[in-house]
């Protein structure tokens, strides 16, 4: 596969399941971060405000999505079950996607993005 350019690229890769899958991913993550930018990095998906919001990434089996999430104990929880390595998360393709959980972690992603940035804006002054 070559490096892709866009999201769109990325997903075209891919066979015609796991680009329904990939699509509704990538609209999960547009409905809770409206305001994110879309970019290629590292050679896979991400989202974008201040920072980095979400990788998201297919493989074989599964799809990933990153970074680690922290700062809510209940959605620490949920996420357990899908817990890879270093806090990464796998939802396995032979199961159904959990996109509500999904948009719950985006949801905090923005929520400590925007802290982090007036927090930083803040220390400036």
């Amino acid at each position: 596969m070559t490096r892709p350019g866009s999201i769109a690229e990325y997903i075209a890769g891919f066979p015609p399941d796991v680009q329904a899958v990939l699509r509704r991913v990538r609209r999960t993550i547009r409905g809770a971060a409206p305001d994110a930018k879309e970019t290629i990095s590292y050679g896979i998906p991400a989202f974008t405000l201040n920072g980095v919001l979400v990788y998201f990434a297919a493989f074989k089996k599964h799809i990933g999505l990153y970074p680690p999430v922290a700062g809510d104990a209940r959605l620490a929880r949920a996420i357990a079950p899908y817990a890879g390595e270093k806090g990464n998360l796998r939802f396995p393709l032979d199961q159904p996607i959990p996109y509500a959980l999904i948009d719950r972690i985006v949801k905090l992603r923005v929520r400590q993005d925007r802290a982090k940035a007036a927090a930083k804006k803040k220390k400036r002054r």
